[in-house]
């Protein structure tokens, strides 16, 4: 089970109308960087993949593009004039390989004046699978048409115009002939290749708690929604349904958010919490971060762990304080030497569940009970209870907010690239084996505050976890000369 195909995964991204982007088509393999200069449109790139991964998860149109910049008028093209009605939109989609064969997804999704989708298409085997359009503007519903190929060739009904039609059907199909059962293996290979998609913005003033309050960090893409199932939507076939399978509603909603307290957020402003957990887990995986973090810090780094933080001491505060003396008691986490260096990677990937240990114990509840773990003013890399420190061997230790952006930025993209959803705040298809899906890490500005060792160190790690099969990348960069010679890497000049 080690080849791409058989795990669903993006492997081209579609601009066909999306605000700089006209036409553009970006093929994408298991490590992909984007370069070009300002407004080239690298971020819009990202931006339009992560909007296909939102409505993959079940999420609404309105909440898949709140984070835009200026709102969804933002996302059309530049230039673009209205028709009679006075609307105006924006047009993307995507290639999603795996079993099936390659299936394509395209949308039309009006701006103004109301934001709805009003066009789908999905496409594989030779087949076009699923098509919806807007027939009564009144209404708030689209027409939808899916392959049947038994007694009656295609099988019409309404669906919600805010909702991803491709993710509904898993509820509406029967499965009963060879046309339906294409229809249901291609609409769930396209969502498994969505919810795998995880954005990671690490940002220090949030990490070190001088970036306000919990909300700075934004949230991950799946998981805001609930969803726990590969469709969604189980409300009526012209209102606006759940989006999820079962729609379980704020309780579910909010009994999640519990849980991600103990799984790393999009801003890693939890990252201590979770360090202290994953190093229990897997010692082998945290010798190579370890290894990692090494390379790319100045001065000698013997080891990385999780310790209770000092009463009364801030992160921010932590950071003034010149360091933590050696010796600290009630020390949690795995303490990797340097003789760890050349540890291999082991089999399996961090996660979630099973942390052994007493010192675990000691440190994850703080994180992980009620809501305390976010970046809170005066929060920050120490506000969970748990602080991280370097051990700089015959130097001491010192707290990891005191390290500068750039390496507190590549600590945080290591930590993701060398774990899995179990540790991350996201929700991938839960019915789908860990085995079978691969996650795709979004890294928009991924060398941002680092000098090129830095960058290149963490596109080598990037490279070595990716051949593995198990994790993607695309990301954003400055100088694209830091993938230079590495194998594997795929960089795409954009503006050129």
């Amino acid at each position: 089970m080690n080849s791409d195909s058989e795990r669903p995964a993006v492997t081209e991204l579609r601009l066909s109308a999306f605000k700089a982007h006209r036409g553009v088509v970006l093929p994408l393999g298991p490590l992909t960087l984007l370069s070009g200069g300002s407004g080239s449109g690298k971020s819009s790139a990202l931006q339009a993949y992560e909007i296909l991964a939102r409505l993959g998860s079940g999420q609404s149109l309105a909440r898949a593009v709140r984070d835009v910049a200026g709102g969804p008028s933002a996302c059309v093209p530049a230039g673009a004039r209205p028709d009679e009605q006075g609307r105006r939109g924006f047009r993307i989609g995507c290639t999603v390989s795996g079993p099936v064969g390659p299936v394509s997804l395209d949308l039309a999704v009006q701006a103004e004046p109301e934001l709805r989708i009003v066009g789908e298409r999905l496409t594989g085997g030779g087949e076009t699978l699923l098509t919806t359009a807007l027939t009564d503007p009144d209404r708030p519903a689209v027409q939808a048409a899916w392959h049947t190929a038994g007694a009656t060739p295609v099988t019409r009904a309404p669906l919600p115009d805010d909702r991803l039609g491709t993710s509904l059907l898993p509820l509406r199909v029967a499965g009963k002939t060879a046309g339906q059962r294409l229809v249901l293996a291609a609409a769930e290979q396209v969502v498994v290749a969505l919810r795998s998609a995880f954005v990671c913005d690490p940002r220090p003033e949030v990490m070190r708690g001088t970036g306000g309050a919990r909300a700075a960090g934004g949230a991950s893409l799946p998981g805001a929604t609930g969803a726990t199932g590969v469709a969604g939507g189980a409300g009526g076939s012209a209102g606006r349904g759940s989006g999820v399978r079962g729609g379980r509603g704020k309780g579910a909603a909010k009994a999640r958010e519990g849980q991600d307290e103990g799984r790393l957020r999009s801003s890693c402003d939890n990252l201590p919490a979770v360090l202290a957990r994953t190093s229990q887990e897997c010692a082998r995986r945290h010798a190579v971060l370890v290894a990692a973090v090494r390379e790319a810090c100045v001065g000698p780094v013997d080891g990385l762990r999780a310790v209770p933080r000092q009463a009364g001491v801030t992160g921010a505060g932590a950071a003034g304080s010149g360091g933590m003396e050696s010796g600290v008691t009630g020390v949690t986490g795995v303490t990797t030497g340097s003789g760890a260096a050349g540890a291999g990677v082991s089999g399996s990937r961090m996660t979630a569940s099973g942390v052994a240990g007493v010192g675990a114990a000691a440190a994850v509840p703080a994180a992980g009970r009620g809501g305390a773990a976010g970046a809170q003013p005066g929060g920050g890399l120490g506000e969970a209870g748990v602080q991280v420190v370097l051990d700089r061997g015959t130097l001491g230790e010192m707290p990891v907010e005191q390290l500068g952006d750039g390496e507190l930025r590549f600590l945080a993209l290591a930590l993701v690239l060398l774990t899995g959803p179990g540790v991350l705040a996201m929700d991938p298809a839960g019915e789908i084996p860990s085995a079978h899906q691969q996650m795709t890490v979004m890294a928009d500005g991924m060398d941002r505050c680092m000098d090129r060792r830095q960058a290149r160190e963490l596109v080598s790690l990037a490279v070595r976890m990716a051949e593995r099969g198990h994790v993607r990348l695309l990301g954003t960069v400055r100088d694209p000369s830091v993938a230079e010679g590495l194998p594997g890497v795929q960089v795409l000049h954009l503006g050129a």
